[in-house]
């Protein structure tokens, strides 16, 4: 169970049940989070994984966990993230 974005997002199994992700209210809730706090921009470049690599190894990205393990987040959210998928794994699958 996630809790940010104000309320707790519970991740599901859905379809065959082999795919995760939060229901309708629970979309709705983090898209208007990421509305409100979330940035995104884009730049076209030659080699853009070159590119991801030097900015992930710059920036603090703390939800990126993608060759992020210098940040101090990273184990913290990956284990989070095991977690939410173990818990929504024991759910019934959800409509």
């Amino acid at each position: 169970m996630v809790r940010r974005c104000g309320s707790a997002l519970r991740l599901r199994r859905v379809g065959s049940g082999k795919r995760l992700t939060f229901g309708k209210a629970e979309e709705a809730t983090l898209s208007r989070w990421m509305a409100e706090n979330a940035r995104v921009c884009w730049i076209e470049h030659a080699e853009p994984g070159a590119l991801e690599s030097e900015l992930i190894s710059q920036l603090d990205l703390p939800l990126n966990l993608d060759q992020n393990r210098h940040n101090a987040f990273h184990d913290h959210l990956k284990k989070l993230r095991a977690q939410a998928r173990q818990q929504a794994r024991a759910l019934p699958i959800s409509a």
